[in-house]
C-alpha cells in the first residue's frame, strides 16, 4: 500500500530556507553599496567579486592577503543579543594585519555560517562588516552565507573574513633598516579588541554577572555592551602617517599573544623591543579582568593588548614627526620603548617598569 506525500521532502524540510537567504541578500545590498571605492563598483550576487587595480591607482603593486575571525567574542554577541558590531571586529582583525605590511586594504569577503538563518540578524552582522569596510576604505565585494542545521546550535553562528590589499613594489614594511636606539610608539586600543575572549568569558562566569548587568568598569554600559566594544581600525591614520612622513620602519598589530608574541615578528633577530610598562595607562576593563580572575601581569601581557593595539618603530629623530602625524588623525600615541641589542636565543621583548593593573 503506497503512502502519498511521504516522498515530497524539500530543502526547507531539511532546515535550509533558500527564501531567507535571498531576503538577506536584498537586505544587505545598500550596506554593500556603501563600501564602493575606486576599483570596485559591482553589485553582489555574481559568482565572484571583481577589482580593478589600475582604477585604484596602482602601477606596480604587490598584493597582500590576510584572513581571520572574531573568535569567542561571538558568543558574547549571541548571548547578549547584540550583533551590529562584531562585523567591525571581523574587518579590523584582517585589515590591521594588512596595513602593518604597508598595504592599503582594497577588498573584503566574508563567510557567515549559522544553524538557522535569521535575515534580520544576518543584516545586522553584515551592516557591521560594511561599517568596518568604510572605516578601512576597502570594498565589500562578496561573501558567503551558509545555513547548516546540525552543525551549529540554535542561534549560534561563526564569521570569517578575507581581505586583500596592495602596496607599490619596494614600499612594503618592515623596511629592513630597524636599528638599535629606534623608538617604539604605541597606539591606544579601544579595549579588549578580539583576543582572549575565552578567558574573558571564564572571568565573567567567576564574577557571576549577567550580560545585561551594569559594567563595573564602564559607566552607562551593560557588561555585554562594554565587552563588545569593537576593535579599533588603524588603517587610515597609519596609511596617512606612512605617506606623509615616510619614516615608519615597522608596524606590529598587537593581537593574541600580546607584546611578546607580536612585536618580535617584525624585528631582526639581533634586536629586542624594550617596553616600558609604566608608559601607558591600562584601560579599566583590563584591571577588572585581572582582579576578578586573579590573572598575573605576565599572563595579561601574553593574552591581551592591555591598552596598546598597534606599535610603530621609527628612528629617534623622526619620533615626534610621526607622533604628530598620528595624533592629527585622532590616534592616542605614547612613547612605549626602544630597540636594544638582543643576544642569541634571548627574548624579543623585554620589560622595564610595572603594568598599572
Amino acid at each position: 500500500m503506497s503512502e502519498t506525500g511521504k516522498n515530497g521532502l524539500t530543502y526547507s524540510d531539511a532546515g535550509v530556507d533558500i527564501d531567507a537567504g535571498n531576503l538577506l541578500v536584498e537586505k544587505i545590498k545598500p550596506a554593500v553599496r556603501s563600501t564602493r571605492r575606486p576599483g570596485a563598483d559591482g553589485e553582489i550576487g555574481g559568482f565572484g567579486g571583481l577589482f580593478d587595480l589600475k582604477a585604484a591607482g596602482f602601477t606596480d603593486p604587490i598584493l597582500v592577503a590576510a584572513n581571520d575571525g572574531v573568535g569567542t567574542k561571538l558568543k558574547i554577541a549571541i548571548d547578549a543579543g547584540k550583533h551590529d558590531t562584531v562585523g567591525i571586529d571581523l574587518v579590523a582583525m584582517c585589515v590591521n594585519d594588512l596595513v602593518v605590511q604597508g598595504a592599503e586594504p582594497l577588498l573584503f569577503l566574508d563567510y557567515f555560517a549559522t544553524g538557522k538563518l535569521d535575515p534580520d540578524q544576518g543584516a545586522a552582522i553584515v551592516g557591521g562588516i560594511a561599517d568596518g569596510c568604510r572605516q578601512a576604505g576597502c570594498a565589500l565585494i562578496g561573501g558567503e552565507t551558509a545555513e547548516m542545521p546540525g552543525m551549529y546550535a540554535g542561534g549560534d553562528y561563526d564569521l570569517a573574513g578575507f581581505a586583500v590589499g596592495a602596496a607599490e613594489r619596494g614600499k612594503l614594511l618592515p623596511s629592513g633598516d630597524v636599528a638599535e636606539g629606534d623608538v617604539i610608539l604605541g597606539l591606544a586600543s579601544s579595549g579588549v579588541h578580539s583576543n582572549g575572549y575565552s578567558l574573558v568569558r571564564k572571568i565573567v562566569g567567576i564574577s557571576g554577572l549577567a550580560w545585561d548587568a551594569p559594567a563595573p568598569f564602564a559607566d552607562g554600559k551593560t557588561l555585554g555592551e562594554a565587552l563588545l566594544e569593537p576593535t579599533r581600525i588603524y588603517v587610515k591614520p597609519l596609511l596617512s602617517a606612512i605617506r606623509k612622513t615616510g619614516a615608519i620602519k615597522a608596524l606590529a598589530h598587537i593581537t593574541g599573544g600580546g607584546f611578546p608574541e607580536n612585536i618580535p615578528r617584525v624585528l631582526p633577530k639581533h634586536l629586542a623591543a624594550e617596553i616600558d610598562l609604566s608608559a601607558f595607562a591600562v584601560p579599566a576593563v583590563f584591571s577588572w579582568l585581572a582582579e576578578t580572575g586573579g590573572v598575573e601581569a605576565k599572563e595579561m601581557l601574553r593574552t591581551f593588548n592591555c591598552g596598546i593595539g598597534m606599535i610603530a618603530v621609527v628612528s629617534a629623530g623622526d619620533a615626534e614627526t610621526v607622533r604628530a602625524a598620528l595624533a592629527a588623525e585622532g590616534e592616542q600615541v605614547v612613547t612605549l620603548g626602544r630597540m636594544v641589542a638582543r643576544a642569541e636565543g634571548a627574548a624579543g621583548t623585554v620589560y622595564t617598569g610595572t603594568l598599572a593593573l
